[in-house]
């Protein structure tokens, strides 16, 4: 069954692994997937440690539900501390690894220490063996997973890796699976290169037992359609993530320039639909796929095409998977780059790599601006014309990040808030981030709750913690009454216009909670309330988890543990340093998006900035809904109401 899943803990400098039980407290508390990951984080991470020495632990995880009937049960979590921003470090990517990695007796595995040499984990049905990397480190992502299958003699085993920019401690690589599944944004490839950890290989071949298995698969199907009936879901079978692209972008809400406009004009190249061209042509009809027990198929497949920089950089006909629409705006929108051969090829890169393209997109596109102001010069960038819609120079920086082969790749490869300080001359002004992660290339000056979203997210500026998204849908109150109330009343201000402030705090604080719990279960966020209103949420997980797993939960009690989850992400954040209204740790966002409006877009973008004070008063109200007090530090009464008064005093169940 799901329940008899382990944890394996092991410690790289002694070579001891241990293999223990989840209790089943632990379940009803925590469930599983993020949730326990940050448990363990807190058990198994020493405070204050350096993210990228010995006492600092990463976790990989499959949630409650991987691998069982329930669909799009496919999702990696991985946590560390992290290297970016020396706070919570966390991401999730689909695939194949987390299933593969439940069929071989796992639900986490937590890593410590350091191996005095390169080496790769084994895990295969109960049994996890640390082994010689030798004949990987130094690969790229998919030639260190092909070394391993061929040295183990079995072609399929899944990996999750690091790439060369793990290796090199870029801060925020990329734990990466199969060719461009990517656990992102905080640094854990860092902090596997840091560890010596090339890779985790699973092969399983062990039953997960369904409690009952006729009533989940009739249940499923239900699932199944009313997520493949949703029209997002559809277009995202049809034109996979970029599709979000090609209406932000014509609204006004690309930031373009690093941040100096919010709409990448003359962009019919980027655009989802041809995109879709370029992967037809290259692989065929059906160039969709998709994760393991999903029915929606997002992930386009393609082959590079023919350019003269394609040949230049030899990658013509090199297969990748995406672009993702973050790809769009990592080479595309905030460069200033309007070629499709240059996301293409930038986006392979990164995926090659194991290197985020979301940070990756970002600094490069700033130091383009600072290059622009000179505050960099061509002394400093090494010749290189570091103009914006220089899509050469954009490459060329990817490659130099990735082996730190320059100063000034060197430099940047240090993450946004170290290269300022590096650079210094006022540099950080021009830097679009929270708590020292880059933002997605999302401009949320229009829209007062997503800018609210990325300011309160546990690790840093994110579009995938608390997001609204459905904020721009403009729904009846009597559609986001029966969303927002549920499964905890809420007889507050809701307000459907995008621009107001009223009601967002509680709309953010519920999408919190939503994704929390949809990251403990280890299910896709496409499948439920982050951009169809329609789709699954509280009311219809319980049945999922009893017709699987057995276990019984109210739609209250699943809020709860999510609950309990985000506020031990919280007090994380708390333990290593969180203050309130510091750039660095807190929950703010830069002067720009206060004090620059919005310059291109439709009529209800342009001019918009957010205002301060209102800002202040969303913040609050938030706290508030969280159980916070007016410095974003969890209450006393909230902490004993959870069950947490005395976290940080008891020994791990685990």
């Amino acid at each position: 069954m799901p329940l008899n899943r382990k944890v394996g803990i092991v410690d790289l400098t002694t070579g001891k692994i241990e293999i223990k039980p989840i209790p089943l407290e632990i379940r009803k508390t925590l469930i599983g997937g993020r949730g326990l990951d940050v448990y363990l984080l807190h058990k198994y991470a020493k405070p204050g440690c350096d993210p990228l020495g010995p006492d600092n632990a990463i976790i990989f995880s499959g949630g409650l539900l991987c691998a069982t009937l329930a669909s799009a049960s496919a999702r990696l979590h991985v946590m560390s501390k992290s290297p970016l921003t020396n706070m919570l470090g966390s991401g999730n990517c689909g695939g194949f690894f987390a299933p593969e990695m439940t069929w071989a007796g796992f639900h986490h595995i937590v890593v410590k220490g350091k191996s005095p040499k390169p080496v790769y984990l084994f895990v295969h049905d109960g049994e996890i063996e640390i082994r010689d990397a030798k004949n990987c480190w130094g690969k790229t992502v998919t030639e260190a997973q092909w070394a391993v299958r061929e040295e183990l003699g079995d072609n399929d085993i899944k990996c999750a890796v690091c790439g060369p920019a793990g290796e090199k401690m870029v801060r925020f690589a990329n734990v990466m699976t199969e060719i461009k599944n990517s656990a992102g944004r905080t640094g854990n490839g860092a902090v596997m290169g840091s560890k010596n950890l090339k890779l985790i290989a699973a092969r399983g071949t062990m039953d997960v037992k369904i409690a009952h298995p006729r009533e989940a698969l009739d249940h499923d199907k239900k699932f199944i359609e009313q997520i493949t009936s949703a029209k997002v879901n559809q277009t995202q079978g049809a034109l996979g993530t970029p599709f979000i692209w090609g209406a932000t972008n014509s609204w006004g809400g690309i930031r373009t320039n690093n941040w100096q406009y919010n709409q990448l004009l003359y962009a019919d190249d980027v655009e989802p639909e041809r995109l879709d061209e370029i992967c037809e042509e290259t692989m065929g009809k059906y160039h969709m796929t998709g994760c393991f027990g999903c029915q929606v198929h997002c992930r386009a497949q393609y082959k590079i095409p023919y350019s003269p920089l394609a040949e230049k950089l030899g990658v013509v006909g090199k297969y990748d998977e995406g672009p993702e629409y973050t790809s769009q705006g990592a080479f595309a929108g905030e460069p200033g780059c309007t070629s499709a051969d240059t996301v293409l090829i930038g986006n392979h890169l990164v995926d090659q790599y194991g290197m985020d393209n979301l940070e990756t997109g970002s600094i490069i596109s700033w130091a383009m601006e600072l290059y622009e102001k000179g505050i960099l010069t061509s002394k400093d960038t090494g010749g290189l014309d570091l103009r914006f819609g220089n899509d050469e120079a954009l490459l060329e920086m990817v490659k130099q990040i990735c082996f730190r082969s320059t100063p000034l790749g060197d430099t940047l490869a240090e993450g946004n808030l170290r290269a300022a300080a590096k650079i210094g001359k006022g540099s950080e002004k021009y830097l679009i981030h929270v708590k020292g992660m880059a933002n997605l290339h999302s401009d949320e000056r229009a829209t007062p709750g997503l800018a609210l979203n990325i300011a309160v997210s546990s690790r840093g500026s994110d579009h995938l913690r608390s997001r609204p998204a459905i904020d721009l849908y403009h729904l009846p109150q009597d559609v986001m009454r029966k969303i927002y109330g549920s499964p905890v009343p809420y007889d507050g201000p809701l307000s459907s216009d995008h621009r107001e402030y009223i009601g967002k705090p509680w709309q953010v604080r519920w999408h919190e909670q939503c994704y929390m719990a949809v990251d403990c279960l280890g299910i896709c966020k496409y499948h439920t309330v982050f951009l169809g209103a329609t789709l699954p949420n509280f009311e219809d997980w319980p049945k999922v988890i009893y017709y699987n797993t057995g276990l019984e939960f109210t739609p209250q009690e699943i809020w709860e543990v999510a609950e309990r989850a985000n506020m031990l992400e919280r007090m994380f954040l708390v333990r290593e340093g969180f203050k309130r209204d510091d750039p660095a740790t807190g929950d703010v966002l830069v002067d720009r998006y206060h004090d620059e409006p919005a310059k291109r877009g439709a009529p209800d973008v342009i001019g918009s900035v957010i205002d301060r004070e209102k800002f202040k008063q969303m913040r609050a109200e938030f706290y508030k809904h969280k159980g916070l007090d007016e410095n974003g530090i969890p209450t006393p009464e909230t902490l004993k109401r959870l069950g947490l008064e005395n976290f940080d005093k008891t020994p791990s169940l685990i």
